[in-house]
């Protein structure tokens, strides 16, 4: 008897404890996370490619990819690097004007980056649906993109200089 009521005792504290640290951690808000903006279009991110919206049109992703496939690297080249510090964030990513349903994806760049790095990622940002995605960044290079619009993999730099 007392090694069962030794258990229960242990359980419920561990079970406390857990949940205070969920309770502790919590979720980043826009008072203690910086906000990073971003808008999707068909096939691109605006601010990623220097404010400039290509006007592409798609009705799916295939259509994405294509015009990826021509235009693609070249816009990469041209793309601008996010460059942030180690901390708190949230991305307010919103669909301006693509038909279909829409996710964003922000992941370390290399192999090691994927697998050592935070990541997050979500989708349901219909057509004029803006979504936020809270992240921890920590130094390293990454990427983002929108794998259901087929956008480029954007590139995101962390570090404390």
């Amino acid at each position: 008897m007392t090694k069962n009521c030794s258990l229960t005792s242990f359980l419920k504290s561990s079970f406390a404890a857990i949940t205070l640290a969920i309770t502790v951690t919590g979720t980043a808000t826009a008072e203690d996370a910086q906000v990073i903006e971003l808008t999707q279009v068909n096939c691109q991110f605006v601010e990623s490619e220097n404010d400039i919206n290509h006007g592409f049109k798609s009705a799916q992703k295939s259509d994405c990819e294509a015009i990826n496939d021509t235009s693609g690297a070249e816009r990469l080249t041209n793309s601008k690097t996010l460059e942030l510090k180690p901390g708190k964030y949230i991305f307010r990513v919103k669909n301006e004007n693509v038909e279909y349903p829409l996710g964003f994806y922000l992941r370390g760049e290399s192999l090691l980056d994927k697998a050592r790095l935070p990541k997050v990622s979500g989708g349901g940002l219909e057509l004029g649906v803006t979504k936020d995605y809270e992240i921890t960044l920590k130094n390293g290079e990454y990427v983002y993109s929108c794998p259901l619009n087929s956008t480029l993999d954007y590139k995101l730099v962390v570090s404390d200089s």
